[in-house]
């Protein structure tokens, strides 16, 4: 360690010292003593590499390049302008490009036709949506609960729709997270922000019925709430330091606990955004819905009644006596215990839903069947409730529960009662945490979103090297600690981090600048000779040759057959799924219909951000492209090869629909000429025209009776589909 460095981390522990009364114990001296860690060093802009290359466009050439000379490598070609255009287009929008914007790109000879091709792509509707699919996956948003239940989160879409908007809006990156954490603390008046505040909601939650242990399930959304802002925010395992202090990274128990202690006060509520007239409708739709309801589940009540009681007295009969005991003594003379056996007993000779069926005789069965349709048909017209925010508040009518360090994170093990605060080895300005119930959360927003704290920006403008790139200058891009990957280019990544702040915290300022670079627009071939120097391509002396997402895949065949509906944010929506998909998500016999499709096949051709997002099970196709379960945040999606992505493109009802949909354009289009059939085909699907061998079997497939739906089919299972150049 340099005496520098060593002096730093003495005057970290003197001021610490001094501000705890003259006291420090050994863990947090220990803590401080290794701050001088690259991460929790905030990061400084180097100066620019003095090198003389026509290759360099702008700063990031410039250490990529010098980055390159010191292993002896060279950077590759610069990719075509046919090329570049699907690749810059995807990359900001997620869709192909359309022909019209082909040519019109291809005809532009202006010095500064890509510049003005990559701002119009800034600029469009589609850039949010690419970029809340990327954001969405790192804080593991769906639009159901997970676990056996999976119930629905109604409200949950309005976060979704918040997240594009803010990309698309150029909301700064510090405002952003400010919101997400303390929205509601922050800006109270402000309905965005408190949708903003959803973020805390996001991971899975166990809902189930019986008796529950509160206050550990409490201590479960705490924990979710804590592991979120380490990961999303600050690119740190802190959840690693519930049980002790962290193993590798100097983050205390305290600390974390700490950090939890903020959320002590913070409560799951879904907000009241709604206007009076709103509110208004909701009720007379409610009421009369209900009016409709009602009747029929009394009717199905009074069949099951008598089956129901009998069999309450079988169970009961059957009882342990001191459980049968408690059941009798009435509810107001109940001691505690007797309360809690009662609820006990009453569980056990509650009967069960088979046992019912199997007690009604065969009439009773199928008059409960057609009541059961019935009933479902109008649970399908249900009225949507008033709009509300799926987000988060403050509770204040009552003391905040005091928050203590647990052994091995278990409730039922207190150690010691700590009080909220900022991880010690990042709390350079000895930020402080109101004890109040309200502020909590905006102290924690105001220190993250800080130009002085060394982690966000980094952390997020590795996430947009990343997603343009396709690998991160920290290929962890959820763990910048000691376990994770070193930088590959630290200069280049503080710089960026510092460019970042500077410009106003823009992910559209970073966006610009990495698309305008020659690193961007290399060609992504691989070279034998530089593979055997740099086989992860760490340096970046090419292209990573990118998969299309498995939305951007659906995506991208509604958009070639003229299908996409682009109508941007809404309620998830509910595409057809298979009986075998249908088995998995409902078990009884008689719920048939239970999967309310979307009404309207433009509906259900919405880009697949829209698609309802069910943890416990995923579309085929989605989930043979590698789609996110979001159980767990998914900072960069694996790409796997198997044969269930050929079957899928190949096979299934939605690709075959589509094809023939496809074809049906390229004749409507084409007025039935081959050749422009062909032609338009390699136009929409691969953003090309055809080479001459590949015009002439297509000719010859045509021409020999050959189908053009399953020539577009073909198309679209070629690896040049899925793939951007």
């Amino acid at each position: 360690m340099s005496s520098r460095r060593c002096a730093a981390g003495i005057c970290a522990i003197f001021v610490l010292v001094t501000a705890r009364g003259g006291e420090v114990d050994k863990d947090t001296a220990s803590v401080l003593a290794r701050r001088h860690y690259w991460v929790f060093q905030k990061p400084v802009k180097s100066a620019v590499p003095s090198i003389q290359s026509i290759w360099i466009k702008n700063p990031i050439d410039a250490f990529i390049l010098e980055g390159l000379r010191e292993k002896h490598l060279t950077p590759s070609k610069l990719l075509d302008r046919k090329h570049l255009i699907r690749r810059v287009t995807f990359d900001l929008t997620g869709l192909p490009p359309q022909p019209g914007e082909i040519d019109f790109f291809l005809r532009d000879r202006r010095a500064n036709a890509y510049e003005i091709l990559v701002d119009r792509l800034l600029a469009s509707p589609h850039y949010g949506e690419r970029w809340a699919l990327k954001w969405l996956d790192v804080v593991r948003y769906a639009d159901t609960n997970g676990y056996e239940a999976d119930g629905e989160r109604v409200q949950a879409w309005r976060y979704r729709d918040y997240v594009a908007h803010a990309f698309n809006s150029e909301k700064p990156y510090d405002r952003f997270v400010k919101e997400q954490i303390a929205g509601d603390e922050l800006w109270p008046a402000n309905q965005e922000a408190l949708i903003a505040t959803g973020f805390h909601r996001m991971g899975p939650i166990h809902i189930v019925g019986g008796n529950q242990d509160e206050e550990a399930n409490r201590q479960e959304v705490l924990v979710e709430m804590t592991g979120a802002i380490g990961s999303t925010f600050m690119g740190l395992t802190v959840g690693c330091a519930r049980c002790h202090n962290h193993k590798f990274d100097p983050i205390l128990q305290s600390d974390y606990y700490g950090l939890q202690a903020i959320f002590a006060s913070t409560e799951l509520k879904d907000v009241d955004v709604a206007t009076a007239e709103q509110k208004a409708a909701s009720e007379r739709e409610t009421k009369d819905y209900e009016a409709r309801l009602d009747p029929l589940k009394k009717e199905i009540a009074e069949i099951e009644k008598p089956a129901r009681a009998m069999l309450r007295e079988k169970k009961l009969a059957q009882l342990d006596p001191k459980l049968r005991e408690a059941l009798d003594i009435p509810k107001d003379k109940r001691t505690a215990e007797q309360k809690v056996l009662a609820k006990d007993a009453e569980e056990q000779i509650d009967p069960l839903w088979n046992e019912v069926m199997d007690a009604l005789s065969p009439a009773e069965r199928d008059r409960r069947a057609a009541l059961r349709q019935k009933l479902h048909e109008v649970e399908l017209t249900a009225p949507d409730p008033a709009p509300a925010a799926f987000a988060v508040s403050d509770v204040t009518d009552k003391p905040v529960p005091p928050t203590y360090i647990l052994r091995v994170g278990d409730v039922k093990h207190r150690i010691r009662q700590v009080e909220p605060g900022v991880i010690t080895v990042l709390n350079t300005g000895n930020t402080e945490v109101p004890q109040t119930a309200s502020g909590r959360r905006a102290a924690l927003a105001n220190w993250l979103a800080s130009p002085d704290n060394p982690l966000t920006a980094r952390v997020m403008v590795n996430r947009i090297w990343q997603l343009r790139m396709g690998t991160g200058i920290v290929v962890t891009p959820n763990d910048f600690g000691v376990l994770g990957e070193r930088p590959s280019n630290q200069k280049l990544l503080d710089g960026l981090a510092v460019e970042f702040v500077e410009r106003g915290w823009s992910v559209k300022a970073i966006d610009r600048m990495i698309m305008l670079s020659s690193a961007y627009q290399q060609l992504s071939a691989a070279d034998p000779v530089k593979t055997g120097i740099d086989p992860d391509n760490k340096l970046y002396w090419r292209m990573n040759r990118k998969r299309l997402e498995a939305e951007l895949v659906r995506d991208s065949v509604l958009a070639v057959s003229g299908d996409l509906n682009p109508r941007l944010g809404g309620k998830p929506i509910r595409v057809p799924i298979d009986r075998e998909v249908y088995d998995l998500i409902f078990t009884e016999g008689e719920r048939d219909g239970l999967w309310p499709v979307t009404p309207g096949e433009n509906e259900q051709h919405r880009r697949s951000l829209y698609l309802l997002n069910k943890r416990t099970v995923r579309l085929p196709l989605m989930m043979a492209f590698d789609q996110p379960d979001t159980m767990t945040s998914c900072p960069a999606r694996p790409v796997s090869i198997h044969a269930l992505q050929a079957l899928s493109l190949f096979n299934s009802d939605f690709m075959r629909g589509e094809s023939n949909r496809f074809a049906a354009r390229l004749e409507r289009e084409c007025e039935h000429d081959h050749g422009c059939e062909l032609r338009r085909a390699y136009k929409l699907a691969l953003a090309r025209t055809p080479r001459s061998t590949e015009m002439k079997m297509g000719r010859e497939f045509l021409a020999g009776g050959g189908n053009l739906a399953d020539f577009c089919l073909a198309m679209m299972n070629r690896n040049e589909f899925v793939y951007v150049p």
